[in-house]
């Protein structure tokens, strides 16, 4: 049975009540020390007193953590290299990916460059593991037979938009996270029925994606104000999620054959829009731009 769980409490308290390896991905977005105020607490501890906190919740993180399994972690620069420390020399988990979070929008400066990335860092428990490829690709910029059609790896260069203030799902919240975002993660690094845990839950994005695709979850939060709003939210009806990388309706240049043309053209909302019918208008679009000889009927048909 699919479920989504939230529990309220300390993470690290709470995570110890989880039994060892039965948890297939772990999606970590923990306080990054910057005095943030999240409603009952706020984000300021000691730098030693920060470090040692990584290493409780991590600790326990890689105990619950299945052999196959996986964990993503967001994190900002200032604690980003202790924390690959902690997960590689003193975990001994295998270093994946350092992927970097591009967004547009972000805290302006005056003296200096204005951030506009977060880093997430991707560790597995062992060199076997979950990655499912085909459900994170991307469309190609062209049409060559020699290339892949079904899409190309996403790479570990991401854009996706923060969730705006005036965006209908915007939450209370000062981190929320893109649902895109972590669709792509829960996709890449679990399978259908797998169990996720968020142990820093906030606004509730990880398991608003998982209840979409068919994941169970378990989220942990300290505050009851955004636990009750988390259940408020897996609630809503589901037109979409919030966000999308841009290059999910790319289509592909030089598509002149029109057998070809069509096929693709058929197979493009379930291989790169599921879950993201919000985005269908700006797609049909695009088509009638590039290939106006196939029509918004045509494209409705062969889609819904």
């Amino acid at each position: 049975m699919i479920e989504q769980k939230i529990i309220l409490g300390d993470a690290i308290i709470k995570m110890q009540e989880i039994a060892s390896e039965t948890v297939d991905l772990v999606i970590a977005d923990p306080p990054y020390n910057l005095g943030k105020d999240y409603g009952n607490n706020h984000d300021i501890k000691g730098f030693e007193e920060y470090l040692q906190f990584s290493r409780e919740w991590t600790k326990e993180a890689y105990r619950i953590l299945k052999p196959h399994g996986t964990i993503y972690v967001f994190m900002g620069f200032r604690f980003i290299s202790y924390l690959y420390d902690i997960l590689d020399r003193e975990l001994g988990m295998f270093f994946n990916s350092w992927i970097v979070w591009h967004y547009t929008q972000g805290i302006g400066k005056k003296k200096g460059f204005s951030p506009r990335h977060d880093d997430i860092l991707m560790f597995t428990k062992s060199k076997y593991f979950i990655f499912n490829l085909d459900d994170i690709r991307v469309p190609q910029k062209y049409y060559r037979e020699r290339n892949n059609m079904r899409g190309s790896n996403p790479g570990d260069v991401w854009e996706f938009s923060h969730v705006h203030y005036c965006h209908e799902n915007r939450q209370n919240h000062p981190t929320q996270k893109p649902e895109g975002l972590i669709e792509r993660i829960v996709l890449a690094s679990s399978d259908e029925k797998s169990l996720v845990l968020d142990p820093f839950l906030g606004s509730g994005t990880t398991l608003r994606v998982c209840q979409q695709l068919n994941r169970s979850a378990i989220g942990i939060e300290l505050n009851p104000d955004y636990v009750k709003m988390c259940y408020e939210r897996l609630e809503k009806d589901f037109s979409g999620f919030d966000s999308i990388d841009p290059r999910m309706k790319r289509i592909p240049l030089d598509l002149r054959n029109d057998m070809i043309r069509n096929q693709y053209l058929e197979n493009h909302k379930s291989w790169f829009l599921r879950n993201h019918d919000n985005a269908m208008q700006d797609f049909q679009k695009t088509v009638e731009t590039m290939y106006p000889e196939n029509s918004q009927t045509s494209i409705q048909i062969n889609f819904l």
